[in-house]
């Protein structure tokens, strides 16, 4: 506690972490009172929690490539979406806050498309090479090999090719940054069309590091380190139609391992505001029990500290009073009160609801939100403050303009704090899509 002189004489309650008092001595300054927070989300919600941040890198590394890249989805829901519900839970990867801000990423074998078309398998033959289940026939790749020579063997010798198709190798690398040591990762598509009669080099168009022979199939040019790996296989169909195998990467990673241990977990957590670790959610306190009194309406009575009220007039003295103990009394005298001391019940608070969606879109996006077990979403898109009788979160909701939207969630007569996000349109659009 200190006082203060020059302007701060003019201040008057809470600056930062300071609190000003006008006394009649002067302005008096002293810090506020350090006030412990609890962690508002349980093990289970933050491990949930917790799998975006990657799950979040690893779409955006994608850079519009995946766009179309999950067949016959609801009309209220993104490819975003359909990325995070096919991975989260299945492949758990946890980084923090801070590595998450500074453009950390690590490559995990997240399934990036679904579709009809048959899958493309992928296996390491005995030199450690990953090689397809693409049949190249008598083909041996080289510098000189065209893009009409590829897709003849191509169709020739798998079935459910044709002419048009795509074929889309995407080469993921795993580093460290020299500087924070946070996990970075990059990614590179290269994609041909099948076309017999195109004859342009195969390597100008598609690189080299996916597209060699390797004992009559199609596989990588090297070993795979430190990286992650996948060809998709796709094919228009007609306006905005596009069909796409099942594809998974397929990853040699040494750094993944380190970030799905429960460590890994508990520092990703502690990130996002640590986890809620209380078994007991509503705790009286444990004061003093309290012991009978009783009184009657002449004057007599007696009694002991802890009870409640003995009669109306008794000539008890009642100190004392609980929380959390029952009394029972009654106005002729003679009533009984039984009681704890003094306790407390702890505040029964809810989780705000979460976001995820992409917050930056050229034509629409999707806002999935998500609350603890037995509560309900409460949303507005005009600014205003959420409130029970707001509209029902039941479903993705579709943003076609730039929107705030603003959320809460109600368990049992009870408000969570506001979540509030706002999407933006803009006018740019992403590229390098697989067709």
């Amino acid at each position: 506690m200190a006082k203060v002189n020059g302007v701060a004489t003019q201040l008057s309650g809470k600056v930062g972490e300071l609190i000003f008092t006008q006394t009649k001595n002067g302005t008096v300054v002293y810090e506020a009172p350090v006030r412990k927070k609890t962690p508002r989300r349980s093990e289970q919600q933050m491990s949930t929690r917790t799998q975006w941040a990657n799950l979040g890198a690893t779409y955006m590394m994608f850079d519009g490539t995946l766009k179309r890249g999950f067949e016959s989805l609801p009309t209220n829901m993104s490819v975003y979406n359909a990325f995070v519900q096919a991975n989260l839970g299945v492949v758990k990867v946890y980084i923090t806050k801070t590595m998450r801000l500074n453009g950390g990423c690590v490559l995990a074998p997240y399934q990036i498309t679904r579709g009809s078309l048959a899958s493309i398998a992928m296996s390491l033959n005995g030199s450690g090479i990953l090689v397809s289940n693409l049949a190249l026939g008598s083909l041996e790749i080289s510098a000189s090999t065209t893009v009409a020579e590829f897709s003849q063997a191509i169709i020739a010798n798998n079935a459910g090719w044709q002419v048009g198709d795509q074929l889309t190798f995407f080469l993921g690398k795993q580093t460290l940054d020299p500087v924070t040591s946070i996990p970075r990762a990059t990614l590179t598509p290269y994609k041909v069309v099948l076309d017999p009669v195109d004859e342009t080099t195969l390597w100008t168009v598609s690189g080299q590091e996916g597209f060699q022979s390797v004992g009559g199939f199609l596989g990588m040019d090297a070993v795979l380190l430190a990286g992650a790996a996948a060809w998709v296989h796709s094919r228009e169909t007609g306006i905005s139609g596009l069909k796409v195998s099942t594809q998974f990467f397929y990853v040699e990673n040494a750094a993944l391992a380190s970030y799905q241990t429960s460590a890994a977990l508990i520092a990703s957590a502690n990130s996002y505001g640590g986890i809620n670790t209380s078994e007991v959610y509503l705790q009286p306190g444990t004061g003093n029990s309290g012991t009978t009194s009783s009184g009657n309406q002449n004057g007599s009575g007696s009694s002991n500290t802890g009870g409640n009220t003995g009669g109306i007039t008794g000539g008890g003295d009642n100190t004392g009073g609980n929380t959390g103990g029952s009394s029972t009394g009654s106005d002729t005298g003679g009533g009984t009160n039984t009681g704890g001391g003094t306790g407390s019940v702890d505040p029964v608070t809810v989780a705000a609801p979460q976001f995820s969606g992409e917050t930056q879109f050229t034509e629409s996006t999707q806002v999935t939100m998500t609350a603890e077990d037995g509560a309900e979403i409460r949303y507005t898109t005009d600014g205003s403050e959420p409130t029970t009788t707001s509209t029902l979160y039941s479903a993705p909701v579709t943003l076609t303009a730039t929107t705030t939207v603003k959320a809460k969630a109600f368990k049992n007569g009870t408000a969570s704090t506001t979540t509030s996000r706002t999407y933006t349109k803009s006018s740019g659009s992403g590229s390098g899509d697989m067709n």
